[in-house]
């Protein structure tokens, strides 16, 4: 697994892999983030990059005290699958 950035700027996490671009995008708040995005193009998909991403930002939130409301259905589903989560759910 290729490394997993925090591109702040543009509100996503990015990985690259094999030349392609993967990402989560989310839009900020003050006490939450929202995730409205996981794009995984399908030449890579099917490696677990997407849950990799939403893991990322994940852990960025509950280190930065967030909370997350998963607007993104793969995101949602995601926390569904991992209850370790579920406290972050704004």
């Amino acid at each position: 697994m290729s490394e997993i950035r925090h591109d702040a700027a543009h509100h996503r996490f990015v990985t690259e892999v094999d030349g392609h671009v993967a990402f989560v995008e989310y839009e900020p708040g003050a006490s939450a983030i929202a995730i409205t995005h996981t794009i995984v193009p399908a030449a890579i998909g099917g490696r677990g990059i997407a849950g990799n991403l939403v893991r990322a930002v994940l852990l960025h939130a509950r280190n930065e005290g967030l909370k997350v409301e998963p607007l993104c259905s793969y995101a949602d589903a995601w926390m569904r699958r991992h209850p370790e989560f579920e406290a972050l759910r704004a």
